[in-house]
């Protein structure tokens, strides 16, 4: 047994107080739809951004990006821009603002103010509900395996079977950390459908309390470790430059960090950035995918404050999050040989993690840090669950069921929630481990997303059918594609998944009417867009002289550049700090300092207030 009795306690008192939380604010959560998917629009921006930012320091997302930073060193920076990292830069300038606007429940209830109620907006709406669900449920299980393979480490299976009397070998090997995953996605499905938004608000406010101070002890054990001896790493890995090749080469200090390479498919860094920037970009333009993070704009208060909320995150987030793994990157390299990352027979790098806190992290602190970790999880699970059950119960059963009351809606809410949880769990099963999932999701369940919902934003004349099929044409590739091609990076193939949904989106758009002009006219006067609104900016003026067009475009791009160089010097700095590269940590703190500045002047100070 890895953990001593005080962990018991910490971990096992913190799990009874997110329960506490979820019966607390039981009753307010249920007061109303509102009060329970999205806490009545009363939470502040500072807190549904620290939510938001907790939400996103995932066991499974750390467990990745300390593998990175492991196997690519400084390089490892620029690779989360395949998610990418750099979409809250987008919202925060103007996607926030534009999506809070409507003032609708789900991403799915907003397709009502851009299409219409006709056949195409009612196909729009179904194929946003089929996308999200499978979205929800595909982050679901990868948050799923990723706690199950975390926890393994530290309460061995055969020491269970032992307590219980039970044959270990009952359960095969590859399966023992969904065992785990299950008994705590038991306690986050708890205080989620419990408390809905405010129960995962406040059990947030708590995991980054813990997340924070976990983050700052290991970044400072690391950095005592260094100060003795040096990292034994290959010559470019301190360096965050790179050329058409990755160039880095483990052969002669850890061999098989080669074939985790090969495997990865990121030798040829300079294709891989190019297609990530181009993906992202798109990815970014397109707006938030309809999960937990969708969720929290929609849950602010005004606007304005669902910008400063989508801002707020890389600020908590990133140095916290990234001095917490650049510790654990360099004494996992200081001390690989004692790390124990085999599972079922083979070295899994993504066990780095949780090998480095079993070996290195002191008595006490190791159940403080597994409370914290466990918190990401449970955070990052509920929220997605709370994604989940908003489609379901708001665009499935209340379109069915209009007049049904609050306690059939809470009923309802209960029931859908351990629904979820069960499918996750039959999902995670099937998962073989976190960057495998991780790619699917975010090279293609979102690329499939991209084409539509870029048109949907900027182009007057994208109609229902047209974002229907653009879906559809997407969504059924991303789901067959990867059993085509089995040996090849979900990212390269986006291209593919793009030109098929983009020959959707133009043959439902120009095979069917253009949306009716009294709901163009309504959703450019509300959400206030830039880009190809001419005749309905036209409509609107002769209706209107004293309409204010968004003339902001220059402004929004401009912004979106500075802040994307903000926030990759804001990752940057607690790397170098951890490190030791003190000139390079000045460096990157001067960026931050301008890009801030000016990010103040010209996106904060003008910010719209309605």
């Amino acid at each position: 047994m890895k953990l001593h009795v005080i962990d018991f306690i910490i971990i096992g008192t913190y799990l009874i107080a997110t329960i506490v939380i979820g019966f607390v604010l039981k009753k307010k959560a249920q007061e109303n739809k509102k009060s329970y998917l999205l806490g009545g629009n009363k939470l502040p921006w500072y807190m549904l951004g620290l939510s938001n930012a907790s939400g996103m320091f995932d066991i499974s997302g750390t467990m990745w990006l300390v593998t990175l930073g492991f196997v690519y060193g400084l390089k490892s920076i620029w690779i989360p821009w395949l998610w990418p990292v750099f979409n809250q830069i987008f919202l925060m300038v103007f996607l926030s603002i534009w999506l809070r606007r409507s003032n609708v429940t789900t991403g799915a209830e907003w397709i009502q103010t851009r299409f219409g109620n006709g056949k195409g907006s009612f196909l729009s709406h179904n194929i946003v509900v089929v996308y999200a669900l499978i979205s929800c449920l595909g982050f679901l299980a990868y948050g799923f395996i990723g706690l199950g393979k975390f926890m393994m480490i530290f309460i061995p299976w055969d020491v269970v079977c032992n307590a219980i009397g039970m044959n270990p070998d009952i359960i095969s090997p590859e399966y023992i950390p969904h065992v785990y995953g299950v008994i705590f996605t038991l306690f986050a499905t708890l205080y989620a459908v419990l408390g809905g938004m405010m129960s995962i608000v406040w059990t947030d406010v708590l995991q980054y309390i813990i997340m924070t101070i976990s983050s700052l002890i290991i970044g400072i054990i690391a950095m005592n470790a260094l100060a003795e001896t040096a990292l034994l790493v290959p010559e470019n890995w301190y360096s965050i430059w790179f050329g058409w090749e990755l160039d880095l080469d483990w052969s002669t200090i850890i061999p098989e960090v080669n074939q985790k390479i090969k495997d990865d498919g990121f030798s040829l860094f300079s294709i891989f950035m190019m297609m990530m920037l181009f993906k992202g970009f798109l990815s970014s333009a397109a707006g938030p995918a309809p999960n937990y993070d969708m969720q929290k704009i929609l849950s602010a208060k005004s606007p304005k404050e669902s910008a400063k909320m989508s801002g707020m995150v890389s600020v908590i987030l990133n140095p916290v999050r990234y001095f917490m793994i650049t510790g654990f990157v360099v004494l996992a390299v200081l001390y690989y040989d004692k790390l124990n990352l085999v599972v079922g027979g083979n070295i899994d790098f993504e066990q780095i993690l949780p090998s480095a806190i079993s070996e290195f992290v002191p008595i006490g602190l190791t159940g403080f840090l597994l409370a914290g970790l466990l918190a990401a999880f449970m955070s990052t699970f509920a929220g997605t669950l709370n994604a989940a059950q908003a489609y379901i119960v708001n665009d499935i059963y209340l379109k069915v069921k209009k007049d049904a009351t609050n306690n059939q809606i809470k009923n309802t809410n209960y029931i859908v929630g351990v629904l979820i949880m069960v499918i996750s769990i039959i999902l995670g099963l099937y998962a073989k481990n976190v960057n495998s999932l991780l790619q699917w999701i975010v090279s293609a369940l979102w690329g499939s997303y991209v084409a539509s919902n870029v048109l949907k934003w900027y182009w007057w004349r994208f109609n229902g059918h047209g974002y229907f099929w653009g879906m559809l044409a997407g969504l059924i590739p991303a789901l067959i594609f990867p059993l085509i091609f089995q040996e090849t990076l979900e990212l390269y193939y986006f291209p593919l998944l793009l030109i098929s949904s983009l020959i959707g989106c133009y043959l439902g758009t120009y095979l069917y009417p253009a949306t009716e002009s009294a709901v163009l006219d309504n959703f450019y006067k509300t959400v206030r867009p830039w880009g190809m609104w001419k005749p309905v900016k036209e409509r609107v003026l002769a209706a209107d002289p004293s309409f204010k067009v968004n003339k902001n475009f220059k402004t929004d791009l401009f912004n979106i550049i500075v802040g994307i160089i903000w926030q990759t010097a804001i990752v940057a700095a607690p790397v170098f700090i951890v490190l030791g590269r003190w000139m390079d940590m000045s460096m990157a703190l001067v960026v931050v300092i301008v890009t801030s500045v000016i990010l103040k002047v010209n996106w904060w100070d003008k910010l719209p207030n309605d």
